[in-house]
């Protein structure tokens, strides 16, 4: 598999030591609501800058689309991603998975902390579904180094135990003793990942408190376990679920927050 986009981002130098950071991951539904009848971003913005996260991992959500800009007066007039980011979030990053002849869409991660550099691989399996994992080193203080991968992983459960692997290749390659947070859509209904990726050294939020990965599809009636939030080198307080509104209408996803203890 091969590095598909790589970079750096710098923004606001923080000083202060950092002991803790808020974490959400969402999958955007690429901007619309759950049966695809409305283009609901400037909403979502408004409900994700409440939440005061200092990460934020998105999956599905569009670099550049030529006919929904046609079509939608208010289509942004940059990516989704930097719209999302807005001014709360001085940094972004941005891993193309999908290319189309009118655009394209992936994974990215808001951050309040520099990004020192990204790289997004491509775990895309026999190039059937384009998928990817999108590492992120960021500047956190008083850490030598903190660690975020965006993921979003395929429908099929083969794909799926390729892709979990690659993932535990990349974490391999990351220092052991350095902060890891791994969140977003495992597509994981079987109920495997857990298992897999414990061999990587990774526990996932609401396994460690509930004891089960929270329900997170469909929104307004949530039945699959597919989202999650993985760390390594940390431990976790507080993970919810958003279950009311506006989030139930906002995607077809539930949202997902924590507190990450570094």
């Amino acid at each position: 598999m091969s590095v598909t986009e790589q970079g750096s981002t710098q923004g606001i130098r923080h000083t202060a030591p950092v002991e803790t950071l808020q974490v959400m991951t969402l999958n955007v539904h690429k901007g619309f609501n759950v049966f695809n009848r409305r283009h609901i971003l400037p909403e979502l913005r408004d409900a994700v800058t409440t939440l005061s996260a200092d990460l934020v991992f998105l999956q599905e959500v569009i670099g550049e689309h030529k006919k929904h800009a046609l079509r939608f007066h208010d289509w942004p007039s940059v990516p989704q991603y930097e719209f999302l980011a807005d001014t709360i979030w001085p940094d972004f990053a941005y891993g193309r998975n999908a290319v189309y002849p009118h655009g394209d869409h992936g994974n990215a991660l808001l951050s309040h902390y520099p990004i020192l550099e990204y790289a997004n691989k491509d775990v895309s399996i026999q190039d059937t579904e384009k998928r990817g994992l999108l590492h992120c080193q960021l500047d956190v203080p008083g850490h030598s180094g903190v660690h975020a991968i965006c993921v979003h992983l395929g429908l099929r459960q083969g794909h799926r135990l390729e892709q979990m692997k690659l993932l535990c290749e990349l974490l391999d390659s990351i220092p052991g003793d350095e902060p890891v947070i791994v969140a977003g859509d495992f597509n994981d209904w079987r109920g495997q990942a857990d298992q897999v990726l414990a061999q990587c050294g990774l526990s996932e939020a609401f396994v460690q408190h509930f004891g089960l990965p929270a329900k997170s599809f469909p929104a307004r009636w949530p039945l699959l376990r597919l989202d999650r939030i993985y760390v390594r080198n940390v431990t976790v307080r507080s993970p919810k679920a958003l279950y009311r509104k506006p989030w139930s209408h906002l995607s077809d996803h539930v949202p997902l927050i924590a507190e990450i203890c570094l």
